[in-house]
């Protein structure tokens, strides 16, 4: 694409003209008047000249084109734009230097309009034309012609040239050789005017002259001088003199030098004072924290012996002010004696007080479940960590328990593993395997304090160490566990996991209340369906049974709870049923080894004999030697 510039420069140089006062026009009017026909008919046969050539004193990008034809002149310029049409002209900045040809950008004048434009300025009637071309004799008139450029290499190469020119100004700053603080000299930069160079250049290559131009550069300053950081150089210099000592109590630490080297913050990219950050110093910060902080205690409640409920009382923590450490650290840095700094702390208050345990009345245990571990420690770290979750658990009067939202998604990112788990009737491994043991666990302590259970999901296969008809399964998000609290007072979940399992117990206020369970017997309702798995390396026909597998079962259980008084409160009847598990069988798909082949005897046959001459009598090779 080419882009034409949109108007023609045209520059005339001449004198500056003064007018003339006139007096009163009265009588020398008619003599005025004749004077300056005479002079316009003088002028006019003087300068006018021939209107087929261009005036005197016109020049077309600096090319004396005056007494020339139109025609002569687009030649005469034609061909010297063609003659240097390869010849580059140097651009410089600062000490580089970029040569650039007009073909290089596709820079074309537009002669014709020059021409036109140049034979205008001797155009005229009679003495008008005289007089102008006399004025531009006297005073001259250089035209600069249009010019067209393509702008994507115009572009490209002014880019070029601004990346060359480029240098971004330095900010006055200190640095370390070693433990020496020095100075970092700020610097001027400078970048191409990048528009104005554009117009440079494209003027530049559509003249004959082939002179170095300079490119238009502007100066960019640093925000930050040299002496504006001179101060920090003697703070830099005085905070590396010696250690410097951490107090927190009896507790002292000593920062040695290079310690502190690594902590400061020194001046650069635009700051002009000295701080203790970064990365290091963040880092360091986080490990004296992890010395210092005390994580503040939450109240929490134990079950006693006696079936009542106390009160472990909330504590408040402490943990380490960075900010206020940091500010001291540096105070002492900067302190040619006592380099003493104190550690600031600042005191965290739990989000749950014993004023708020107290608050919420609990005093008695209202059940308690255990479960033991099973499987393997993957399985037993999800039991663990599930449990963990659990605990502290506080549900308000007439409020619904839910384990997946207490619980949460079972992922790894949370610190849930793999074990296996039951997936339809099939044992697969899956992400928090064994978490439906603990939901099993809490499904048992609502059962036994009499709550209502809204939602309880039973595992597919029938698991034998839970009592009969009295499991759960949970899958986020999709299969829950949820109990009611339909008691007059908050409800608290106390879990935990022990040596050998894990318990759930309800605390709350005392109700009274007695469930009696009564299961019904555990009931074959068919038999194990049969998977057959084909087994290459045994022979066809031959079977191997490796699970006999387990028949689908059925159970019913009936739950009772009796308030204080002996009534009832709730009658219910949970019916379970449990799929069966397959029989596997493997089966041979080796083809059998063919039967080896029968070779049959060769069969007797009688010696074909010929009448042997009556004179000689031998006998074959079939023949009984004689005397047998």
């Amino acid at each position: 694409m080419r882009a034409e510039a949109t108007s023609t420069a045209v520059r005339v140089r001449r004198r500056g003209l003064r007018g003339i006062g006139v007096g009163a026009v009265g009588r020398g009017a008619l003599a005025f008047a004749v004077l300056v026909l005479a002079a316009g008919a003088v002028l006019w046969g003087a300068f006018a000249g021939s209107s087929a050539r261009l005036a005197d004193g016109v020049t077309i990008a600096g090319v004396d084109v005056g007494g020339m034809t139109p025609a002569q002149a687009r030649s005469t310029l034609e061909q010297r734009a063609a003659d240097v049409a390869a010849t580059p002209v140097p651009f410089t900045a600062g000490d580089e230097t970029w040569p650039l040809t007009p073909r290089q950008l596709g820079v074309e004048a537009d002669w014709a309009s020059a021409v036109e434009a140049a034979r205008r300025e001797g155009e005229g009637f009679g003495p008008v034309r005289g007089i102008r071309r006399l004025q531009t004799r006297v005073f001259g008139a250089d035209i600069a012609p249009p010019v067209r450029v393509y702008d994507a290499a115009l572009t490209y190469h002014v880019g070029r040239l601004a990346r060359g020119v480029a240098q971004a100004p330095r900010e006055g700053a200190i640095r370390l050789r070693g433990l020496t603080p020095e100075l970092v000299p700020a610097q001027t930069g400078r970048a191409l005017d990048v528009r104005a160079a554009e117009a440079t250049i494209v003027r530049a290559l559509a003249t004959f002259g082939r002179a170095p131009v300079g490119l238009p550069v502007r100066l960019e300053p640093p925000k930050v001088t040299t002496e504006e950081v001179r101060p920090a150089l003697a703070h830099a210099r005085l905070a590396l003199s010696a250690p410097v000592r951490l107090a927190l109590g009896e507790t002292r630490w000593r920062l040695p030098r290079w310690r502190i080297a690594q902590l400061l913050a020194l001046p650069a990219n635009g700051t002009t004072t000295l701080t203790i950050g970064g990365d290091p110093a963040e880092e360091w910060l986080d490990g004296l924290a992890s010395r210092v902080d005390r994580p503040p205690r939450d109240a929490s409640f134990s079950g006693n012996e006696d079936g009542t409920v106390s009160i472990v009382p909330s504590a408040a923590g402490v943990e380490l002010d960075p900010v206020a450490t940091s500010r001291r650290l540096l105070a002492a840095a900067l302190t040619p004696s006592r380099r003493l700094a104190h550690v600031v702390v600042v005191e965290s208050s739990p989000e749950f007080t014993t004023a708020n345990a107290k608050a919420l009345g609990v005093t008695t245990v209202l059940s308690t479940y255990a479960t033991g571990y099973a499987g393997s420690a993957d399985r037993i770290n999800n039991l663990r960590l599930a449990v963990r979750f659990l605990e502290g658990a506080r549900v308000a009067p007439g409020a619904t328990f839910s384990f997946n939202d207490r619980v949460g998604e079972r992922t790894e990112e949370r610190g849930f593993r793999s074990a296996p788990v039951i997936v339809g009737a099939e044992y697969e491994e899956g992400v928090g395997g064994g978490v439906s043991q603990v939901a099993t666990t809490v499904f048992n302590a609502a059962w036994e304090a009499g709550l209502p259970i809204p939602e309880r999901n039973p595992h597919a296969l029938y698991i034998g160490r839970y009592p009969l008809g009295r499991d759960a399964t949970v899958n986020f998000p999709n299969l829950d566990l949820k109990f009611v609290n339909d008691t007059d007072g908050w409800i608290v979940v106390h879990a935990g996991a022990g040596g050998s399992g894990i318990f759930v117990s309800l605390f709350g206020v005392d109700t009274g209340r007695r469930v009696v369970s009564t299961p019904g017997p555990l009931r074959e309702t068919g038999p194990p369906r049969t998977e057959l798995e084909r087994d290459p390396t045994m022979l066809v026909g031959q079977r191997i049974v490796e699970s006999d597998g387990e028949p689908s079962r059925a159970v019913s259980v009936e739950r009772i709870v009796y308030d204080r008084d002996g009534t009832v409160r709730r009658r219910e009847t949970w019916s379970t049923s449990y799929r069966s598990e397959a029989k596997l069988v493997r089966v041979g798909t080796k083809p059998l080894p063919e039967p080896p082949k029968v070779t049959k005897p060769p069969e007797e046959t009688t010696p074909t004999t010929t009448t042997p001459p009556a004179t000689t009598t031998e006998p074959t090779a079939d023949d009984p030697p004689p005397g047998g």
